[in-house]
């Protein structure tokens, strides 16, 4: 099992706690810390001699996570790899079901795991409600598993290169979709759980989705996405306000039409939550649907054009000058 952290003091023990009790212990955990400045590196160095964990922990200071995982995954001795990020806690059973269809007689080449909310807030209950799929959304066919649940043959990582070391977020999709052009078999584990903690602000989660979409800039990931967002906010909603205003009343019922597609999705995701909450708390996070859909999108609209310009700048410093 590999980890990477980076001033993970307040998180890592519980990490190292839900390794501990897995029902499927691990042969061997590397976790390489990027140079944390808050005590991090000296917990792992504790937990490293106290021994309740065949654990070994790299320092690498300086290292993204991409580089962090690579270094973890070099280091480690087994044919298959498990992957998780630090501030999370794993369910009790996590790995023995994400690397159990790898010992089948017909082996998948990646297993992904899934991440459920672990929220602390009303805010948080409604931001992980919304933004993560549900179970029933996934397919094993075209799943890119996050890296914060993710098994895989040593093998395949060595031939794709690895975690792309020049990106600092998507990285595991970018990973995920090198593995697939080579040809691996995925397989889904919806049992095999990570729990996390969303966002605690709304800063903090268009901070999140402005990073996110800035790497789909570098990566230069999700074009159709992207431009239909930018549609969206920028052409047909503004022509349908104009429209209402200038023609007829009536264009607005094309966009409230527009609007009730656009949060059918996150509504539908938020339904269990809100069927199982107090009015006052229905309320809330109702109020909330709106905002958080409207900031992530308008942070990804921020995020991905920034993650353009770095692109185009960094192919142009890598192309062979034409200097005779």
């Amino acid at each position: 099992m590999i980890a990477t952290v980076l001033n993970e003091r307040e998180s890592i023990e519980a990490l190292l706690s839900s390794l501990a009790q897995q029902t499927r212990p691990p042969d061997e955990v590397v976790i390489v810390d990027g140079g944390s400045s808050d005590g991090t590196w000296e917990l792992l160095k504790t937990a490293m001699r106290a021994g309740s964990l065949p654990l070994r922990a790299l320092s690498l200071p300086g290292a993204n996570i991409s580089t962090g995982r690579n270094h973890a995954i070099a280091a480690a001795s087994h044919r298959v790899i498990a992957a998780t990020d630090a501030g999370v806690r794993l369910a009790p059973d996590w790995l023995e079901r994400l690397v159990a269809p790898l010992a089948s007689d017909t082996p998948p080449d990646v297993v992904g795991g899934v991440f459920v909310s672990a929220p602390r807030s009303l805010f948080e209950r409604a931001l992980g409600a919304i933004t993560l799929p549900r179970l029933d959304e996934l397919d094993a066919q075209s799943f890119l598993p996050s890296s914060r649940s993710v098994a895989f043959a040593k093998a395949v990582w060595d031939s794709v290169g690895g975690y792309p070391e020049w990106l600092d977020y998507c990285e595991d999709l970018v990973f995920d979709l090198a593995m697939r052009r080579q040809g691996a078999r995925f397989a889904l584990a919806t049992g095999a759980r990570v729990h996390f903690r969303p966002r605690s602000s709304l800063r903090a989660f268009a901070k999140q989705y402005y990073r996110y979409a800035r790497g789909d800039g570098k990566a230069d990931l999700w074009r159709g996405r992207h431009a239909i967002r930018y549609a969206t906010y920028l052409v047909a909603a503004p022509a349908l306000l104009v429209l209402a205003c200038v023609h007829s009343p009536w264009w607005l019922a094309a966009l409230a039409l527009g609007a009730g597609g656009m949060f059918w999705r996150p509504l539908r995701r938020l339904w269990p939550e809100l069927a199982a909450s107090s009015w006052r708390e229905r309320l809330g996070m109702a109020a909330l649907l709106p905002i958080l859909v409207i900031t992530g999108d308008l942070a990804k609209m921020a995020g991905y054009p920034v993650g353009l310009v770095w692109r185009r700048r960094h192919l142009r410093e890598r192309s062979p000058s034409t200097d005779s």
